[in-house]
């Protein structure tokens, strides 16, 4: 495979397509369906699905099959199926463009839902307004992560386009993943022959450290949480008639979250939410900090004076990566501050957003959650905890020389500059479902969404450049899991699982 041609070929292919497709993509409200409850009425989804689709098969790959597969009650997902490429013939062979079936594959996944708006975007921006600035793409779901099916296939199409061999490859994009991907282990089990036995797993929905070099993730949190409501009245009552005699309900619900989280530190409290972190990810932890530096902290829009919640890097590094954390995301039940009146209110809600160590249980976190919060409600108070989320994380199995390999060539090819390794903060429930299903399988799990790329909040971009050299990578390492496949030192993963509910819930990355 030749470096060079390959990175023209990705950086035309951008150029001319995937940033004028993107640019539509963004336009589309096609918020995931916890977000949306009518997104089948309001058709976006479907939108989103189509403008894919149309590009998809008119890209020119033999033998390539396209499909849109829709099971009853639940969001599309776009299937691709190519053939395996033999490639450049040997001397004196009759067919250059020979292709071959078999169970073996490639599997790269991405997801086309978004997620919804979210206030304050700079003037010009909006989530559903493609601007570009410089080398960046505003706008929702261009970066998390629309681009997926666009690079995957520019990937395939950059080998082709050398007569560089490659195995069999399956292209996954789902539509609900914001929503915790609840939807994609039926279409797994009902793809499951189609799919084969995928030795390679690439999914391009993560995040990298900086855009220098190509990031691996090597971990992501699971995630537990939902609505949680303390009620002490049956009406709103006068303030100054009730306080000091009704207890108030934000007192007693910040008193119950102080069972779970020190509110000094913010450490969480449940041992039984914290696991043995392994010294491999320890170290790619110190590395992470040592090639970061503050970055790892400076990449976020921080008030002037504001500090993080440690000094040592590799520690926020382990903070966001394996230890649990809680977010309070949303509030019900108090006025804005222009109609709040002299009342103490009845209830308070928040929702709950507490990450969880990559290989701890989900399930058995969400039952941690409703017992320390649940149990003897202080002055006899109505509490409630309504679970959204309780999804396990997911850490990498071993990573084979032939795959470390092949991902630190590409990084130094099209980057000039070593991979790195690290784990995130976030949840891609896929993942976890995959490892289950196939445990032969190596995982690639890279993306783009860098410093400040602002994922979920306001003015996310996709950082173009980076989207071009992580396509190239992926093309590099597709290649090389080839002759790896060749040499026979990839494993297939097995027939695939019945998936049942392990995975179910709302996690979202």
């Amino acid at each position: 495979m030749d470096a060079s041609k390959v990175d023209r070929y990705v950086g035309q292919k951008w150029d001319d397509e995937i940033v004028p497709q993107l640019v539509e993509y963004i336009r589309i409200p096609n918020k995931s369906p916890m977000f949306d409850a009518d997104w089948v009425k309001h058709g976006y989804m479907d939108d989103a699905v189509k403008l894919m689709e149309s590009w998809a098969k008119a890209q020119t790959i033999p033998g390539m099959q396209v499909e849109v597969v829709r099971l009853e009650g639940r969001t599309p997902l776009i299937f691709i199926d190519i053939p395996a490429f033999a490639g450049k013939p040997a001397h004196g062979a009759a067919d250059a463009s020979a292709q071959t079936r078999d169970e073996d594959c490639v599997l790269l996944y991405g997801h086309l839902d978004k997620q919804p708006e979210m206030t304050g975007w700079d003037d010009g921006l909006g989530p559903w307004k493609p601007v570009i600035k410089g080398d960046k793409l505003f706008g929702r779901g261009g970066a998390d992560d629309g681009y997926a099916i666009f690079g995957s296939l520019t990937a395939i199409l950059a080998l082709q386009d050398q007569q560089v061999p490659h195995s069999r490859c399956v292209i996954l994009i789902e539509a609900c993943e914001e929503s915790g991907s609840y939807d994609l282990p039926a279409y797994v089990d009902h793809l499951a022959d189609r799919i084969g036995k995928p030795s390679l797993v690439v999914c391009l929905d993560s995040g990298c450290g900086n855009y220098e070099q190509l990031w691996c993730t090597t971990s992501l949190r699971g995630l537990a949480g939902g609505n949680f409501t303390v009620k002490v009245l049956s009406e709103g009552v006068h303030s100054g008639d009730a306080s000091g005699v009704v207890p108030s309900s934000f007192r007693l619900l910040r008193q119950l979250l102080s069972r779970l989280e020190d509110e000094t530190s913010g450490k969480i409290l449940i041992e039984g939410l914290y696991v043995d972190v392994p010294e491999e990810r320890m170290e790619q932890a110190r590395q992470a900090a040592k090639v970061l530096g503050t970055a790892v902290y400076d990449k976020f829009p921080f008030l002037p004076g504001m500090t993080p919640m440690a000094e040592d890097l590799s520690e926020l590094v382990l903070n966001r990566t394996w230890r649990p954390a809680l977010s309070v995301t949303g509030v019900d039940g108090m006025p804005a501050l222009a109609s709040a009146g002299n009342v103490l209110r009845p209830h308070t809600s928040v929702k709950l957003s507490l990450r969880l160590p990559p290989t701890l249980d989900g399930k058995r976190a969400g039952e941690l959650l409703k017992e320390v919060l649940l149990r003897d409600p202080p002055n006899g108070a109505q509490v409630s905890l309504e679970l959204e989320k309780s999804s396990s994380g997911w850490n990498a199995p071993a990573m084979s020389s032939w795959l470390s390999q092949a991902i630190d060539a590409s990084s130094r090819e099209f980057f000039g500059a070593p991979a790195m390794y690290m784990g995130e903060g976030g949840s891609i429930p896929f993942m976890g479902m995959l490892g289950e299903k196939f445990p032969g399988a190596q995982f690639m799990i890279t993306g783009v969404l860098g410093p400040h790329s602002n994922a979920h909040g306001p003015n996310e971009f996709l950082h173009i450049p980076m989207g071009k050299r992580v396509t190239a990578c992926v093309a590099r390492v597709v290649a090389e899991h080839h002759q790896a496949s060749q040499r026979g030192e990839t494993t297939g993963a097995g027939v695939v699982a019945d998936s049942g509910d392990r995975h179910g819930g709302h996690g979202c990355c």
